[in-house]
């Protein structure tokens, strides 16, 4: 009889793209799946090859949201139904670590998706001794764990002596092609446009100066901001109040097949995390690898991965600091040269043939012929 993985996360599940390839490649491996998950007032129907479940929880956000999220996943783990849990991110931990040292014949296994006790929102919080303690608390203790950059992974070493695996969060390989036209997906003709996508669009990830940046370029140039986060409503009010209503274009989360589209119909993907906080610093954002798999160059902030990754297989440049000025300057320079842009572009078709998942799972695997 297959082996039962129970994945815990703390989000809704219907756009956690991670979470979807895990799953994925674990029912490929012949396990058998079931994502454990909450769900929101605006959560949309899912349907997927693994089972999903999606817990109603009557705190959305804070301290009580995690202690009751926690403790409704210790219950549920309870049910003794799966042989390995697989926690995603410190928020999970501490219940599926409760239920593994209980129930002696289960296995555990851990995805850090960044570094959780360094995120800007928990500086100067108590939060963050909080969090920090569990973390210190449960992951010396831990055998099987992975990581989605080199950096944290070697954070993570050093501090716990646990070995830490990465497994990079890149797109499956597909091949992908444009559908339809940019006025087909509500986007302008004949402009530059320049596309910052992601789900957590907040503070210190650059894009309040990306806005900015538009005041410096020529009307050539169009911003588009897609996704979600902390910052949103910010940047719309710095739209608003420099009247770039038709430079800036805002659209909300969507399914990764239409975000690959829009992806796809940009001249050029922005990547600005400051690094002004350490979980920045040692990130790899997982819209890298889409500007990557979509073929346009990419534009990065200072940080240590982003840097690196761009300087490897010359896909782009880097700044040196987030500033308007800095930003649209090394935007004009990178347009200004036709020839190298197009060298950029066939250099990504190059990086995705090895940046992608189906190569980047192997690590899971290896992880779970451990345990299956």
């Amino acid at each position: 009889m297959s082996k039962r993985v129970l994945l815990l996360v703390s989000n809704d599940i219907h756009t956690d793209q991670r979470v979807d390839k895990t799953c994925k490649t674990l029912l490929a491996q012949g396990f058998q799946v079931t994502v454990l998950g909450r769900m929101r007032a605006k959560s949309k129907p899912i349907s997927r090859e693994y089972q999903v479940e999606r817990l109603k929880l009557l705190f959305d956000k804070g301290p009580l949201f995690y202690l009751e999220l926690n403790l409704r996943f210790f219950f549920r783990l309870m049910k003794k139904d799966w042989d390995i849990v697989h926690v995603n991110d410190l928020d999970t931990l501490l219940a599926g670590y409760i239920a593994y040292i209980n129930l002696k014949d289960k296995e555990l296994v851990y995805d850090s998706h960044e570094y959780f006790t360094e995120v800007p929102e928990l500086q100067g919080r108590f939060a963050k001794a909080v969090w920090l303690f569990l973390e210190e608390t449960i992951f010396p203790k831990l055998k099987h764990v992975y990581t989605v950059s080199a950096s944290i992974a070697k954070v993570y070493k050093a501090k716990y002596n646990v070995e830490v695996g990465l497994v990079r969060n890149v797109p499956p390989y597909i091949a992908w092609k444009k559908e339809g036209s940019r006025t087909s997906l509500g986007l302008p003709e004949g402009k530059r446009i320049l596309i910052l996508q992601g789900a957590g669009i907040n503070v210190s990830r650059g894009a309040e100066e990306a806005v900015l940046a538009m005041k410096e370029l020529s009307e050539d140039y169009v911003l588009l901001l897609l996704g979600g986060g902390d910052v949103f409503e910010k940047l719309k009010s710095l739209v608003k109040l420099y009247r770039l209503q038709e430079r800036v274009i805002f659209k909300e989360r969507m399914p990764f097949e239409e975000l690959m589209q829009h992806t796809l119909h940009a001249d050029m993907g922005l990547t600005l995390d400051k690094g002004d906080n350490l979980n920045y610093e040692y990130a790899l954002p997982n819209k890298l690898f889409d500007y990557i798999a979509a073929g346009i160059p990419v534009l990065s902030g200072p940080t240590i991965e982003a840097r690196e990754m761009i300087k490897e297989y010359q896909i782009g440049k880097s700044v040196e600091e987030i500033t308007p000025q800095a930003i649209a300057q090394t935007i004009e320079l990178m347009f200004s040269d036709p020839t190298q842009v197009d060298v950029w572009k066939q250099n990504t078709i190059a990086a995705y043939k090895i940046l992608n998942w189906e190569k980047e799972s192997q690590g899971i695997i290896d992880i779970y012929k451990d345990l299956g």
